[in-house]
């Protein structure tokens, strides 16, 4: 994907659509977005090549905070901490409407897509408890196959608009609840006193570029 090409996917994926783009035609989109549709179709075939690119963009997006970081010897909750905030800048103005109405509309792309961004989570929260451990900050009683999936499970919860409709819950609301759940039921006491001092530190760079 060339830079022009990413510009535009990330243009696509920004830009405020409250009731989805599933039903939306090529030059529909043009229209909206101010791309112009020759230059769209310089690079996708049709919608459904185009959504295939544009969630691509979205999981190439997650991966690359873990590219830009050297995570070695770091305290395993300042790495949840870190990526947290990293998910939390890079999605923030993302509009959610995007993503709900794929499944229906194109539910064989959005059942990779999803499948693939679970499988790469899947791996880093392994190995992120395993550090955890080593590192004496989470219980040694984990069962980290279980500890992972539970994980997962509160992540797909977060995508269903019937439990969380996102005119109502903004994605940093409900990323931070379910990222201090998640420390709390796996730290023991010595992370836990580490997460509660770092907590307030993490909550204040947040805000900080809420106002940037």
């Amino acid at each position: 994907m060339n830079k022009e090409f990413k510009e535009i996917i990330a243009q696509i994926r920004a830009f405020p659509f409250p009731e989805g783009i599933g039903d939306m035609t090529i030059d529909e989109l043009s229209k909206k977005t101010a791309i112009p549709a020759d230059l769209i179709y310089k690079y996708v075939q049709d919608e459904k090549d185009l959504i295939r690119h544009v969630l691509k963009f979205e999981r190439e997006s997650f991966k690359v905070i873990f590219d830009v970081h050297n995570f070695e010897g770091v305290n395993a909750i300042d790495i949840l901490l870190t990526v947290s905030k990293e998910i939390a800048t890079k999605f923030r103005n993302v509009s959610p409407g995007i993503t709900f109405d794929l499944k229906t509309k194109y539910p064989d792309v959005y059942k990779r897509h999803f499948k693939s961004r679970l499988d790469f989570i899947f791996g880093k929260i392994k190995i992120n408890l395993h550090k955890g451990i080593s590192q004496g900050i989470y219980r040694d009683d984990l069962s980290i196959e279980l500890v992972a999936r539970l994980y997962l499970s509160r992540l797909i919860d977060l995508h269903n608009p019937d439990w969380f409709p996102p005119e109502e819950f903004n994605f940093d609301t409900l990323f931070e609840a379910m990222f201090e759940s998640h420390i709390r039921s796996i730290a023991n006491e010595e992370g836990l006193k580490y997460w509660e001092k770092k907590k307030k530190i993490f909550k204040k760079e947040l805000k900080k570029e809420d106002l940037q």
